[in-house]
């Protein structure tokens, strides 16, 4: 997964089945308030979800990337900027696009987003926007227990390895490919397939790939280089596929 995942240990509310519920946070494009989506992603942590945080000023393509590449359940966006029905609206299209609409998305906007255009947004494919009217009700803690709980409980695309997607290098399938070895490494009685899609996957990365890892203390400069020299290779040499799995084995949030 990319890096920004948080993996905690989830609460029996954020479970699913092989591991927490996954959230993509960020506020939106040109939104510069990105207190509110702090607290949320904080909150979603503490309540056992699994969070990459993006920040603020985020477009539509580069959220929906991410939850693809990240095997995400949802999306949890701030939007107090103003275009945030035509923000939603885009952002439900190209999930259907990608062939990703199981992700659910969730939003809030405080007073800037109006109770008709909430009505409208949820029945266009939005799963919730949070209204002042929530926060009253259910409180912060309440309003992330209903994404978490809604999560667990939806329907998802049944977790297996595509191996030919994933030699074509299509995100989503190497992202479910994860998810599917993740969670067969956390099942008492994993599947019968286990061995031999490791070997198979193992076949794959070795034709051809290199890896490389990159290690050291604490402010020694290991995201600094590999931020320039993951740059410098998606400049000069744009057809080449890269993964990168980063941890930091010392934090809890990491």
């Amino acid at each position: 997964m990319t890096a920004g995942a948080a993996k905690l240990d989830a609460s029996p509310g954020a479970m699913r089945t092989g591991g927490p519920v996954r959230v993509v946070t960020a506020a939106s494009l040109f939104d510069g308030h990105d207190a509110a989506i702090h607290i949320m992603r904080r909150i979603l942590q503490q309540q056992g979800a699994e969070v990459v945080h993006l920040g603020h000023d985020r477009s539509v393509d580069e959220i929906v990337d991410t939850a693809i590449q990240e095997d995400a359940h949802a999306i949890a966006v701030s939007s107090y900027q103003g275009g945030h029905v035509e923000f939603f609206r885009f952002m439900i299209d190209r999930l259907r696009e990608r062939g990703a609409e199981h992700v659910r998305v969730y939003g809030g906007g405080g007073g800037t987003i109006l109770p008709e255009e909430i009505r409208a947004l949820e029945a266009y494919g939005v799963a919730r926007l949070f209204s002042p009217e929530d926060g009253r009700a259910l409180g912060l803690e309440g309003m992330i227990r209903a994404i978490l709980d809604e999560c667990a409980a939806a329907p998802r695309p049944a977790l297996r390895v595509d191996r030919a997607a994933v030699a074509a290098g299509e995100p989503g399938a190497i992202a479910r490919a994860i998810s599917w070895l993740e969670e067969q490494g956390q099942s008492e009685a994993p599947s019968a397939d286990l061995a031999a899609e490791r070997e198979a996957l193992g076949a794959l990365a070795a034709a051809g790939s290199v890896v490389v890892g990159f290690t050291g203390t604490g402010g020694a400069g290991k995201s600094s280089v590999v931020d320039e020299l993951v740059r410098r290779l998606r400049t000069d040499a744009p057809d080449l596929r890269i993964g990168l799995l980063l941890v930091d084995p010392t934090r809890r949030r990491s």
